[in-house]
């Protein structure tokens, strides 16, 4: 792997995470941290960056970041409930402000009719301040087109897109 990475929209994350002094944390099951690596590529993400997770494995989602059983066997790991509960469990567990979670199929194998190859859930959760009840996760399904390196690259620039306007939205 090179460090040949598009820094713009990393770097505009980090500018807003900075300028509001918040921080994130990432748990990434398809991504294998390819969203760390595009975040810590620019020079000063240790301002903001605190953790990225490579939890590929069931075992990995529930002992890391607490992704429960149940969401596992009932939903699979490629589904709505599970990257919420990632999100959330890496912003839990890192005590962050912002979480970022990928799950999907990046191919070429592992697809089905309900979700086909490039099928991908991206979380985002945050973490408002105590009492005020403004904690919230979202969850969004995107089905990319491509081989699984394009999938791949295609989910780190959707979760930070995803999380920059959020960011942005607060």
């Amino acid at each position: 792997m090179t460090d040949d990475i598009d820094r713009e929209l990393p770097m505009a994350v980090g500018d807003a995470l900075r300028d509001r002094e918040e921080t994130l944390a990432v748990a990434e099951s398809c991504t294998g941290g390819l969203i760390g690596a595009a975040i810590t590529a620019v020079p000063g993400a240790s301002d903001y960056f605190d953790a990225g997770l490579a939890t590929y494995a069931y075992d990995a989602k529930r002992r890391h970041l607490g992704v429960s059983r149940e969401a596992l066997d009932e939903h699979g790991a490629v589904s709505e409930p599970v990257a919420r509960q990632m999100a959330q469990g890496v912003r839990d567990v890192t005590d962050v402000t912002w979480g970022v979670a990928t799950t999907g199929i990046a191919g070429p194998t592992g697809g089905t009719d309900d979700d086909p190859v490039g099928t991908v859930y991206i979380g985002i959760s945050y973490a408002g301040p105590w009492g005020s009840e403004e904690s919230y996760a979202t969850v969004t399904r995107y089905v990319f087109d491509g081989d699984r390196a394009a999938v791949r690259a295609k989910t780190v620039d959707r979760a930070l897109e995803d999380l920059l306007a959020e960011i942005e939205a607060q």
